[in-house]
C-alpha cells in the first residue's frame, strides 16, 4: 500500500515538473521574441518617453558586506530613468558596508543618495529599517530590493511600468543566482533557479499572486499606508509574503513581472546556507500552513529514493528513479535556458543532490519553529510573527552561563 502511494506521488510530480515548464515557457518570453530593446519595454508598458516614468524612491535595508557588494549598489546607479533616488539604512554605526555606500555617493553625485542609521523598532530588523526610509522617501512609487540583487539599466523602467494600472497595487519579480563561487552557491543557484522560480509560476496559477518575493518589490506609498506601513510588518519574519498578501486584500493586483533579477552568490559556507533554506521552509509552513504539504509533490527524485529503499532495485523502482532524474534534468535544461540562466546549468550535474537537500529542508523546516537570521536566532509563531530566542544554557567547568544569541 506504501509503495503504491508512493509510486502514484511520483507520478504526480512528473506531471507536476511537466506543467511547471509549460508554464514557464508560456510566462516568459525569450529575448528573440523582441526585435529590439525599445520593443521588450513596449511590452512591458513602459512609457516610450522617459521623461513620463514617475520619479521613484528605492530603498535598500543593508547590514554587513555581501558578495560584490558595491557592484550591486552601483548596477542600481546606473537606470535608464529620469528621475529616483537610492535611500540605504543600517542598524550599525560600525557597519562595514558604510564605506562602500559612502564610496557610492561620491563616484554617482548625480544620483541622491542618503544614508540612515536607524535603531530597530520590531524582530525585523528589515522591516524597521524599511519602515524608517519609506517616511524619508521623496516620491511615491517605492522600490524595495535586497542588497545582494544586481540589475540592468531597464530595471526601474520594467518594473514600475505596471503600476500605470490603477488595479495593480505591487509589481514583484522572480529571481536567479549567479556567481556561484563554491558547490554551496552552485546548489543555491539551483535552487533559485531550476526549483523555486518554476514553482512560482504554478503557485500564480493555482493560487494566485497574493505574496510577493523580498528580492523585488514595487508599490505605492498610499497603498503602503492603506496597510499600516512596514511597521506592521515588523514582527513577522516573511514580511515580503505579508506585504503581498495585505496588498491583494486591499482588492489591489499582485502583478508578477518576467522582469528577473539576479542574485550574488559568492561563496558562502554550507552552515549559512543550510539555516537559510530552513528558515525559508519554516517561514512557508506559519505562513502557509495549507500549502506546505503540497511542495511534496515537487520531490519527484527523494520520492523515488525512498520507493527504492522500501522495494529494493526492482525494475519497477530502478525505472522511477532513472525517470526522475532525467525527467528533472531536462525541465531543468530547458527552464534555465527559457530565462536565460547559464549559472544553474553549469550545476545541473548536481541537481540529483540538490533535490535531496530540499527535501531534507522540508522535513526539518516543518519540524521546528527556531530559526537563525543573520547570526541571531529567533522563534516563530502563529503566522509567522517571531520573538528573540531565549539565551541557550551551556557548561563551563561545571557550572552554567548563558550562550549569546
Amino acid at each position: 500500500m506504501i509503495t503504491a502511494l508512493l509510486a502514484a506521488f511520483i507520478l504526480f510530480s512528473w506531471l507536476y515538473w511537466l506543467v511547471a515548464l509549460w508554464l514557464v515557457f508560456d510566462f516568459f518570453k525569450t529575448e528573440g521574441h523582441y526585435r529590439n530593446r525599445e520593443e521588450r519595454l513596449r511590452a512591458d508598458g513602459c512609457p516610450a518617453d522617459t521623461s513620463a516614468c514617475p520619479p521613484v524612491s528605492i530603498l535598500k535595508p543593508v547590514k554587513g558586506v555581501d558578495a560584490q557588494a558595491y557592484q550591486n549598489f552601483a548596477s542600481f546607479c546606473r537606470q535608464d530613468y529620469p528621475d529616483y533616488e537610492l535611500l540605504f539604512g543600517v542598524a550599525d554605526p560600525d557597519d562595514p558596508v558604510i564605506p562602500l555606500i559612502e564610496r557610492l555617493r561620491r563616484e554617482f553625485p548625480q544620483i541622491s543618495i542618503r544614508l540612515f542609521i536607524v535603531q530597530p523598532t520590531g524582530a525585523n530588523r528589515k522591516a524597521s529599517l524599511l519602515h524608517h526610509l519609506a517616511g524619508q522617501a521623496c516620491h511615491e512609487i517605492l522600490v524595495v530590493s535586497d542588497s545582494d540583487m544586481r540589475v540592468t539599466p531597464d530595471y526601474l523602467r520594467r518594473v514600475t511600468a505596471p503600476l500605470a494600472d490603477p488595479t495593480v497595487g505591487l509589481v514583484t519579480c522572480p529571481y536567479l543566482g549567479m556567481d556561484a563561487q563554491n558547490l554551496t552557491a552552485g546548489l543555491e543557484a539551483l535552487h533559485m533557479g531550476v526549483t523555486f522560480l518554476p514553482s512560482i509560476t504554478v503557485a500564480r496559477k493555482v493560487i494566485g499572486m497574493r505574496f510577493a518575493m523580498g528580492a523585488s518589490v514595487t508599490l505605492r506609498r498610499s497603498d503602503l499606508a492603506r496597510i499600516g506601513g512596514f511597521a506592521a510588518l515588523a514582527d513577522y519574519l516573511a514580511d515580503d509574503y505579508q506585504l503581498g498578501a495585505r496588498i491583494a486584500g486591499l482588492g489591489l493586483q499582485v502583478r508578477l513581472s518576467d522582469y528577473v533579477v539576479r542574485c550574488v552568490l559568492g561563496a558562502p559556507r554550507f552552515i549559512e546556507q543550510w539555516e537559510r533554506e530552513v528558515r525559508w521552509m519554516r517561514c512557508a509552513s506559519v505562513s502557509r500552513p495549507l500549502e506546505y504539504p503540497g511542495l511534496l509533490l515537487s520531490y519527484a527524485t527523494p520520492l523515488a529514493l525512498v520507493l527504492l529503499s522500501l522495494m529494493g532495485p526492482t525494475p519497477e523502482s530502478q525505472q522511477l528513479l532513472i525517470g526522475s532524474v532525467l525527467l528533472r534534468w531536462v525541465v531543468a535544461w530547458l527552464v534555465s535556458g527559457r530565462v536565460g540562466d547559464h549559472d544553474s546549468r553549469q550545476w545541473l550535474l548536481w541537481l540529483p543532490v540538490r533535490d535531496v537537500l530540499s527535501a531534507l529542508t522540508w522535513i526539518v523546516g516543518g519540524l521546528g519553529r527556531e530559526i537563525v537570521w543573520r547570526g541571531e536566532r529567533f522563534i516563530l509563531t502563529k503566522h509567522g510573527r517571531m520573538t528573540p530566542a531565549p539565551p541557550r544554557l551551556v557548561s563551563i567547568w561545571g557550572g552554567w552561563r548563558r550562550r549569546p544569541h
